[in-house]
C-alpha cells in the first residue's frame, strides 16, 4: 500500500525561500506537501527527478484571464510556463459587478485596454452574474489546470454604481462613494484578493474613450480603500502614468489611502525610453512609502515590454497608412498578395513618411528598436540586429527593409518592438529593478493583448535567461525561484503556497534546467467566434503539479484539472 499520493524523487530542490539548492525527495498527500528529504515510503506515483530542478509552482500576480477563465479550463499560455496560481482582474478592468445594460461597455473596455477580441468576449461570456460574488461563483463551477484568484476592477465597479456618468469621468457623489465602499467590502468578503485601478491615458476602450477610473477623486479611492479595511483583506493595485512634473503629489495621496486603510499596495514600474532614469525616481517613492511602514511594492518585468508586429498580428508598422487601412480587414493571404504588388508597395512607402499622430505610433516605428523575432526568440537582441541597423548597412530606407521583411516567410514573420525596458539595448535596468527588495515580478499579462504581445512566458524568461543564459551577470537560481514563488504568493495573501515544505500546497515544477527555454510565438485562431491569439510554448518543463496532481508532462496537458478558485487569503495547513 502506498504511503503517499505522489513522490518526486531525488531532484535538486529550490524550495522557494532562496536559501540554496539541495537534493531531496518531495512527498505529497491530500493536495499538500507531506515530507521533504530522504523518504523511505512509497508513492502511488513517483517521478524520477535526479538531475532536474524542482521548484514550487510559479505564482503570476498579473494576468487577464477574466473572460477566458469562464469558458476555458486550460489557462494557456501561462500553464505552459510553470504557473500554478494566477491572479486576474488587474489594471482596473474586468466583468463584475455588472448590470445587463452595461455588459457591452465592459467588453469594449477590455477589448481596448487588453486587446482581447470583442467578438470572442461576446460569444464566450455567459453573463450568469451581476455581483462580484456571483462572478466568483461562476468561476468556481469550472475546473481548470491551475488555481485562479480575482481582484475587483475599478472600471466595472464604477460603471455599476454610476452608469453613464462613470464613462463621462464625472466625480462620484458621497452616496456613490458609500455604495462603492459597501460593494468593495462585500467583494472582499466574497473572496476577491484585492482591488485594481487605472489612471493611465494608455488605457482606453476600443472606441478610444478613456478608462472610467482615470480621474477618480481621492475621496472615491479612499472610500474603496476603506471598504477593504472594513473587510480586513485585499491588496490595492495602482496603475498610473505618473507623468506630471511632481509624481510625489500622487504618492502623497497614496500615503493617505494606505494610512487610512492599512492595506498592502503595488504599482507597475517600467523604464520609459523617453526618460530612461525616471523609473528610479518612482521606485524611490515606493521605497518612501515602505519607509513609512506601508507594505508597498512595484511590479516589474524580467525583459523588455513591447509588441509583436506582423501580418498575423493586430498591427504592422504601416497600420496608420491610409492605403493599409483599406485592406486591414482582409485575410493574411489576401493582404500578402496586395502588399507584394510593386505599385501598392510604392504607395504605402510614400504614405509612411507622413507625420505620426500619436506617441505610441512613434514608439512602434522606432526602426532602431525593431528586431526580427527569431526561433528561439531573443529578448535581449543587440542594436546591430535591428531593422534600422540593417537598413544602414544596406544603404536603404528602413521603411523598405521593414516592408520587405513583413512579406517574407508567407507573412508569418514577427517584428519585436520594445517600447519599455530597452533604452540602452540591454536588460541592465530589469536586473536592477528585480534586485530591489521593494519589487515583485509581474506584468506578464497572460491572456491579454492576444494579437500583439506574448508575455505570459515571463516566468520562463526569468529563470532561463537570468539564471543560465546571461553569462556576464547571471543571478542565483534559488533566488530567482523565490521571486516567482514565495515572494509573489505572500504579496497577495496566499501564504499557503510558493514554498516546498510540509503543510504547503503541493504545487511544483520539475524542470530540465539545461533545456529550459522558449519557443517562437505562433498565432492561433482558437478563441470563441474564431478570435486569434498569440501562444508561446516552452521546453524543459518535465512536469507541472497542482495540488499533488500532474497537470502537464513535457508541455502536454494530462487532462487532470485540479485547479480551484482561490477565495481570499490563505495560511499554511499544519
Amino acid at each position: 500500500m502506498a504511503d503517499y499520493d505522489l513522490i518526486v524523487r531525488g531532484g535538486t530542490v529550490a524550495d522557494g525561500t532562496g536559501t540554496g539548492l539541495r537534493e531531496a525527495d518531495v512527498a505529497m498527500k491530500g493536495g499538500r506537501i507531506a515530507a521533504v528529504g530522504p523518504i523511505a515510503g512509497r508513492g502511488k506515483e513517483e517521478i524520477a527527478a535526479k538531475g532536474l530542478l524542482v521548484t514550487p509552482g510559479f505564482v503570476d500576480i498579473h494576468t487577464h484571464y477574466d473572460g477566458q477563465a469562464t469558458w476555458d479550463s486550460h489557462l494557456q499560455p501561462s500553464s505552459w510556463h510553470g504557473v500554478t496560481t494566477a491572479v486576474m482582474g488587474n489594471c482596473g478592468v474586468g466583468f463584475a459587478p455588472v448590470k445587463p445594460a452595461d455588459r457591452d461597455r465592459l467588453v469594449e473596455l477590455m477589448e481596448g485596454v487588453e486587446d482581447i477580441p470583442g467578438a470572442a468576449l461576446h460569444e464566450g461570456l455567459a453573463w450568469s452574474w451581476e455581483s462580484f460574488g456571483q462572478y466568483l461563483d461562476a468561476l468556481e463551477r469550472r475546473p481548470r489546470d491551475m488555481d485562479l484568484g480575482a481582484q475587483l476592477p475599478h472600471g466595472a465597479l464604477r460603471v455599476f454604481v454610476m452608469g453613464e456618468r462613470a464613462a463621462r469621468l464625472e466625480e462620484a457623489t458621497a452616496e456613490e462613494v458609500a455604495h462603492m465602499r459597501a460593494l468593495t467590502a462585500q467583494a472582499m468578503r466574497d473572496g476577491a484578493l484585492g482591488f485594481s485601478t487605472s489612471r493611465t491615458l494608455n488605457h482606453r476602450t476600443v472606441k478610444g474613450d478613456p478608462t472610467p477610473s482615470l480621474l477618480a477623486s481621492e475621496a472615491e479611492l479612499l472610500g474603496i480603500a476603506l471598504g477593504m479595511k472594513d473587510a480586513g483583506s485585499g491588496v490595492i493595485e495602482f496603475i498610473s502614468d505618473f507623468n506630471t512634473p511632481n509624481p510625489e503629489t500622487e504618492f502623497e495621496m497614496l500615503d493617505r489611502l494606505l494610512t487610512a486603510s492599512g492595506r498592502p499596495f503595488s504599482v507597475s514600474l517600467a523604464q520609459r525610453h523617453s526618460r530612461p532614469d525616471g523609473w528610479r525616481r518612482l521606485l524611490g517613492l515606493v521605497e518612501g512609502l515602505a519607509a513609512k511602514g506601508h507594505v508597498a511594492k512595484a511590479q516589474v518585468a524580467p525583459r523588455p515590454i513591447g509588441v509583436l508586429q506582423g501580418l498575423q498580428a493586430s498591427r504592422i508598422p504601416f497600420s496608420m497608412c491610409r492605403s493599409y487601412k483599406e485592406i486591414a480587414h482582409k485575410s493574411v493571404a489576401e493582404r500578402l498578395a496586395i502588399l507584394r504588388d510593386p505599385a501598392f508597395r510604392a504607395k504605402i512607402l510614400e504614405e509612411s513618411h507622413e507625420p505620426l499622430r500619436s506617441e505610441m505610433a512613434a514608439r512602434l516605428t522606432d526602426y532602431d528598436r525593431m528586431f526580427p523575432l527569431g526561433d528561439p526568440p531573443d529578448y535581449e537582441p543587440p542594436q546591430e540586429s535591428s531593422l534600422g541597423a540593417r537598413a544602414r548597412r544596406e544603404g536603404r530606407d528602413p521603411r523598405e527593409v521593414v516592408y520587405d521583411y513583413l512579406i517574407e516567410g508567407e507573412g508569418k514573420n514577427f517584428i519585436f518592438a520594445p517600447f519599455a525596458n530597452y533604452a540602452a539595448y540591454n536588460l541592465d535596468c530589469c536586473r536592477e529593478m528585480m534586485q530591489s527588495p521593494h519589487t515583485l515580478i509581474g506584468l506578464g499579462d497572460g491572456g491579454a493583448h492576444v494579437g500583439l504581445i506574448s508575455d505570459g512566458s515571463f516566468p520562463t524568461t526569468l529563470l532561463a535567461h537570468w539564471g543560465r543564459d546571461r553569462k556576464r551577470d547571471r543571478l542565483d537560481v534559488s533566488w530567482l525561484v523565490r521571486r516567482q514563488t514565495l515572494d509573489n504568493a505572500l504579496a497577495i495573501g496566499l501564504a499557503d503556497r510558493g514554498r516546498i515544505a510540509p503543510g504547503y500546497k503541493a504545487d511544483l515544477n520539475v524542470i530540465d534546467f539545461d533545456r529550459l527555454g522558449l519557443e517562437a510565438p505562433v498565432m492561433k485562431w482558437d478563441l470563441p467566434a474564431g478570435g486569434k491569439r498569440l501562444l508561446q510554448r516552452a521546453k524543459g518543463y518535465r512536469a507541472t503539479i497542482v495540488s499533488g496532481t500532474v497537470t502537464y508532462r513535457d508541455g502536454e496537458a494530462t487532462g487532470a484539472l485540479p485547479g480551484k478558485l482561490v477565495r481570499g487569503a490563505r495560511t499554511v495547513v499544519a
